[in-house]
């Protein structure tokens, strides 16, 4: 399956697998975060140079659709990055034009970066609820009256790489302070990489990140491939009794703050050996751990997949830097806590005076997959859900609801799971 609307998919999938065994290769697409940031690059480059590797996500084909589109109103749907990446563009580029979303979208705040460009002297203003999509931009040059901005170090680390982009095109650049701890710090290390292949150069001193006015440069670009995308392989390796699997477009040095999946899985069984553009996913035969920590704060994205993984396993999970999950395409705390239970592992918040690593947004993954009948799981618009909990279908058949979620970030995962061994059958 590889339909690019969500609606032609059934609205229920129900997976099969004969055995616990896997072996195979899977040939990833670009990644989304890559891809998007190479998009917005480009454009404020204002000069057209090759991007080989581009991801085929929705995301990714509406942030390339928006970007050429001479419209009033811009429809960002679902697409979170693509909304923040936009809205900073959108404040600088001096369009006059509507930047709206999804009724999902329109519930996700956008206040921090709105109040931020506002600062600098864009004006924006919304549409409907305050600190809420839509966003009106009033169009026209405006003058930047500060190049000093404040934010705390907590905000969504798109917010902070909306801003650094634009930075360089800014007449007087842009002084960034941070206050606090830096939530996906990756995330930002990425984009000011990226920026530096494009020849905009940055300091960060303490926690401060400056830009000075200059220009990007044009250079042809290679996305590398996805490694939120091959965080599903993983727990799949995880849930087997044998694993040899390989997935092709992914390398050691990464840009990507997700590549860590391929050191913290080694505690859940899984052995990584990196090859010429690929690597091999292989299941360790020694026992497996009674109990499995880590702090997601630089790598939000890949919880949900370990806390189904852990579930699965019967490993108690000890979860941290979670802070982000209340916000992204759903509420994905609430939504694991409610599909988790279906299968009887529990998912709580953990005392505050526990032994785990930080003692904010604390949370325990405890008891194994227990499966009475075929297990139905929500979905909740949100492609993660879908992709974290499919491998659950190692242990035992699944039914995903609304499975055309996955076109938001990988269109093709189920057809690649078919490629594997997995049965998917409509319901």
């Amino acid at each position: 399956m590889t339909a690019l609307n969500r609606f032609d998919y059934p609205s229920k999938l129900e997976l099969h697998r004969k055995d616990r065994r896997i072996s195979g290769t899977v040939t990833l697409d670009g990644s989304k975060s890559i891809s998007n940031r190479a998009l917005i690059l480009r454009a404020l480059s204002g000069k057209d140079f090759p991007i080989t590797g581009l991801g085929t996500s929705k995301d990714v084909s509406t942030m390339q659709a928006l970007l050429a589109s001479q419209e009033e109103v811009l429809n960002a749907g679902a697409a979170g990055t693509t909304f923040r990446f936009l809205t900073a563009f959108l404040a600088w580029s001096g369009k006059p034009c509507t930047l709206t979303g999804s009724e999902r979208m329109k519930q996700r705040p956008i206040g921090p970066l709105v109040a931020a460009l506002r600062t600098l002297g864009a004006r924006i203003e919304y549409l409907e609820n305050e600190g809420y999509p839509p966003l009106r931009f009033s169009g026209g040059q405006w003058e930047q009256v500060t190049r000093t901005l404040t934010l705390p170090a907590s905000v969504s680390s798109q917010y902070l790489s909306a801003l650094l982009m634009i930075a360089p095109r800014l007449p007087m650049g842009l002084e960034l302070n941070l206050e606090g701890e830096l939530v996906s710090r990756p995330y930002l290390e990425m984009t000011l990489r990226m920026m530096g292949f494009f020849g905009v150069n940055h300091t960060w001193q303490g926690q401060t990140i400056t830009v000075e006015p200059q220009a990007y440069e044009a250079r042809p670009f290679q996305v590398e491939a996805d490694w939120s995308a091959a965080s599903y392989y993983y727990s799949i390796a995880a849930l087997s009794e044998h694993c040899n699997l390989k997935l092709f477009g992914l390398h050691r040095e990464s840009l990507q703050g997700d590549a860590a999946i391929a050191q913290f899985m080694v505690k859940l069984g899984v052995h990584t050996e990196f090859g010429e553009n690929h690597i091999r996913l292989i299941k360790n035969s020694g026992p497996q751990p009674s109990e499995f920590e880590y702090d997601f704060i630089n790598c939000p994205d890949l919880a949900q997949t370990v806390m189904a993984c852990c579930g699965g396993l019967g490993v108690t999970g000890k979860f941290t830097g979670l802070q982000t999950l209340f916000i992204k395409e759903t509420d994905r705390i609430a939504a694991m806590q409610t599909e988790l239970k279906k299968i009887a592992v529990r998912f709580n918040e953990a005392p505050r005076d526990s032994t785990l690593l930080a003692q904010e947004a604390n949370f325990i993954v405890e008891g194994r997959a227990r499966f009475w009948t075929t297990p139905e799981f929500a979905t909740y618009e949100d492609h993660r859900m879908a992709m974290a909990m499919a491998p659950l279908a190692m242990l035992h058949n699944i039914v995903i609801k609304d499975p055309g979620v996955v076109i938001k970030s990988y269109p093709a995962f189920w057809s690649d799971l078919e490629s594997l061994g997995f049965e998917t059958l409509p319901v």
